[in-house]
């Protein structure tokens, strides 16, 4: 008891952001953290295309979750390790699994059946959970703006996947069970994540234990990275590498950040703009040209995540004006 006391205590001061009045500075940080996270994710897009065809689900998961352990281990170092407490423990192992081994693995043999579109409207069902669960069970409630916003910016991924060139013929029923999957893991590790992170534990902590975790699930699937090491170019494996360091290890710690300084729903809601940064990247660096309904559903997909963040910056407002921080409903 007098062990666990103090390090209770002290979390939210060190963890929160909120241990004074609202300030420019914190608004900017987090404004910086969610632009980060959601363009290196969609960076990801381009690596699983560059890396995709050499490995296999497992094999690609398991060498990009070893890359993102070690580059976590650095930045919890970097910025101190705090454990949680050990009844959250088994939830750590829980969110570690369910995030970085079945998430990964869903997703990744969800897109070896299924095109990027489709396989992008489904998994982008699980903002739209988190809205609705974190509503019920986080006691997060149901802003309007983002009841308005979530919808819309779904909307645009919808119009991005009708248009993003689909495979003709009948729709693979088990690539979709498995996008699926990895909506739902997308959706129960955020609400998991945002409940230790409002319990006080520590969020570059939890990311770096859960990632471990992770990893050591996705070990049945050694053998298969070995043989892939063997047969995949150099530029297949330095693609996995980016996977590891830049969409997890860092996008996951801003994505953190983000997450214990907002709502569930809001920060959830804000990915919404990853598949309209995919295509521009995808132009950019590929060469795809998209179509006008692309661009369309991109911005669609932006107007929806400002709507989502309207209620935010009025309470941030008054907050300012009150001298207060914007904590977050609960």
């Amino acid at each position: 008891m007098t062990e666990t006391t103090p390090e209770r205590i002290r979390r939210p001061a060190q963890d929160s952001g909120a241990t004074g009045p609202a300030s420019p500075r914190n608004g900017a940080l987090v404004l910086t953290a969610a632009v980060v996270t959601v363009v290196l994710w969609a960076s990801a897009f381009i690596g699983i295309r560059g890396a995709g065809p050499h490995f296999d689900p497992g094999a690609l998961a398991l060498l990009r979750m070893a890359v993102g352990t070690v580059a976590l281990t650095l930045i919890a170092l970097r910025r101190g390790i705090r454990l949680p407490l050990r009844r959250h423990w088994l939830l750590v192992a829980v969110w570690g699994v369910g995030w970085f081994c079945v998430y990964n693995l869903a997703l990744n043999a969800a897109e070896h059946t299924l095109d990027a579109g489709t396989a992008a409207m489904v998994v982008n069902l699980a903002p739209l959970m988190v809205v609705v669960f974190s509503g019920l069970f986080l006691r997060e409630g149901f802003p309007k703006p983002l009841l308005i916003g979530a919808p819309i910016a779904f909307a645009g991924v919808v119009l991005i996947g009708l248009n993003s060139g689909a495979k003709g013929g009948a729709l693979d029923i088990a690539g979709l069970l498995l996008a699926l999957l990895a909506a739902v893991m997308y959706a129960g590790c955020t609400l998991l994540q945002k409940h230790l992170l409002s319990a006080g534990t520590d969020s570059t902590t939890l990311t770096w234990l859960g990632a471990p975790v992770g990893t050591i699930a996705l070990l049945p699937w050694a053998g298969s990275l070995v043989g892939a090491l063997q047969t995949a170019p150099l530029d297949a494996t330095l693609w996995v590498v980016y996977l590891g360091i830049f969409p997890t290890a860092i996008a996951f710690t801003t994505w953190a950040y983000v997450l214990q300084r907002s709502t569930a729903g809001q920060t959830s809601a804000t990915t919404y703009v990853v598949p309209a940064i995919a295509i521009l990247l995808s132009w950019l660096i590929l060469g795809e040209v998209p179509t006008p309904l692309m661009f369309v559903g991109g911005a669609l997909c932006l107007l929806g995540v400002l709507v989502t963040r309207l209620r935010w910056r009025r309470r941030v407002a008054t907050a300012q004006a009150q001298g207060t921080p914007p904590t977050a409903p609960r």
